[in-house]
C-alpha cells in the first residue's frame, strides 16, 4: 500500500462531520451536570472522556466503511463521487477497509473500558451502536439510512453517555435526542438529496429518492425548524432549564441553511450543494450553545 501522511489519513475520516457524534456526548454530560446527576469523583469524568473518544473513533470507522461500500457498489464513480480518494486511487479500497477495522477495534476497546467503569448495561447500548454503524451502508441503500443515523447519533449517544457517567439508564435525558438527532439526520438528508440522480444510477434507494427532490428540500427546511421548537417546548414543560433558550441563537445559521434549501424552487438540486457540511456546522453551534447553557444552569442551581 502507498504511504500517506497523517494529515491525509485524518482527512479520509471526514473529520468535518465529527460534531454530529461528539456534541451529543458533550450535551448529555452538560444535561447531567445541570440536573445534579453526576456522581462525585474522577470516575464519571474519565467515563465521559472515554465516551467522547469512543464515539468519534467509531464515527470515523463508520465513515471509512461507508466510503468503501459506496465505491465498491458504484455509488461513487468518476462521474459522481462524494469522496474522490478511492475514485481517483489516492487511496486503495483495502486501505480504507483496514483503517476502518482498526478504528472499530479501538472504539470497541474504549467501550469495554467504559463498561469496566460503569457497568454491563453499556454493552447493550454499545453493541447496538456498533452493529447499526456496520449495517449503515446496507440500510442506506434500502431507504433506512436516516432512521439508522437518528438512532446511532441521536438516541444511543444520549443513553450511552448518561449510563457511562451515572451507571444508570436515564430516560429523561432523551429530551436531547430529538433536537440533536434531527440536525444530524439533516446532514445525511442534504447529502442524499443532492445525490438523488447518481444514487439512482448506482441502483440504490435512499429515503430522499423515495420522496423525491422537491419534497426532500421541503423536509430539509422542516429539519431546520424542529430542533428549536423542541427546545422551546422542553423549557415550557420544565424538561430543560430556561437557560437552554440560549441555543436559539443557532437559528441564525439554521435560517441560512433554510434559505439555501428554499432555492430548490428556482435552481433545483444545486440548492442542496454543501448543505451537509452546513448542517454539521449547525450541529456544532446548536449543541455547543445548548451544552454551554446547561453548564451555566448547573452552576446557577
Amino acid at each position: 500500500m502507498a504511504k500517506h501522511s497523517i494529515k491525509e489519513w485524518f482527512a479520509a475520516t471526514r473529520y468535518w462531520s465529527f460534531p454530529v457524534s461528539a456534541m451529543p456526548v458533550i450535551a448529555t454530560f452538560a444535561y447531567l451536570f445541570s440536573t445534579g446527576q453526576i456522581p462525585a469523583g474522577a470516575t464519571p469524568v474519565i467515563a465521559f472522556v472515554l465516551s467522547l473518544i469512543g464515539i468519534v473513533v467509531l464515527h470515523s470507522a463508520g465513515n471509512l466503511l461507508s466510503d468503501w461500500a459506496d465505491f465498491r457498489s458504484g455509488v461513487d464513480n468518476e462521474n459522481a463521487f462524494a469522496v474522490p480518494n478511492l475514485v481517483f486511487h489516492k487511496f486503495e479500497p483495502r486501505e480504507y477497509l483496514v483503517f476502518s477495522i482498526i478504528l472499530f477495534a479501538v472504539g470497541v476497546a474504549a467501550g469495554l473500558g467504559i463498561t469496566l467503569l460503569s457497568g454491563s448495561g453499556l454493552l447493550i447500548i454499545g453493541g447496538i451502536g456498533v452493529l447499526l454503524t456496520i449495517l449503515y451502508p446496507f440500510l442506506k441503500y434500502h431507504a433506512l439510512g436516516d432512521l439508522d443515523i437518528f438512532i446511532v447519533f441521536g438516541i444511543l449517544p444520549v443513553l450511552g453517555t448518561a449510563y457511562a457517567v451515572t451507571g444508570q439508564f436515564i430516560a429523561d435525558a432523551l429530551v436531547l435526542s430529538l433536537p440533536i438527532g434531527i440536525i444530524t439526520v439533516s446532514v445525511l438528508h442534504a447529502n442524499n438529496t443532492y445525490d438523488i440522480k447518481s444514487d439512482g444510477d448506482a441502483g440504490i434507494k435512499t429515503f430522499a429518492m423515495v420522496i423525491g427532490g422537491k419534497a426532500s428540500s421541503v423536509l430539509y427546511r422542516i429539519y431546520m425548524i424542529i430542533p428549536f421548537l423542541c427546545i422551546v417546548l422542553a423549557v415550557a414543560l420544565g424538561m430543560l432549564h430556561p437557560a437552554a433558550l440560549l441555543s436559539l441563537v443557532a437559528a441564525v445559521p439554521a435560517f441560512r441553511n433554510f434559505k439555501q434549501a428554499a432555492g430548490y424552487d428556482k435552481i433545483g438540486i444545486e440548492a442542496m450543494r454543501g448543505l451537509d457540511q452546513g448542517s454539521a456546522k449547525l450541529q456544532l453551534v446548536f449543541s455547543g450553545l445548548l451544552s454551554l447553557s446547561l453548564f451555566i444552569a448547573g452552576l446557577l442551581v
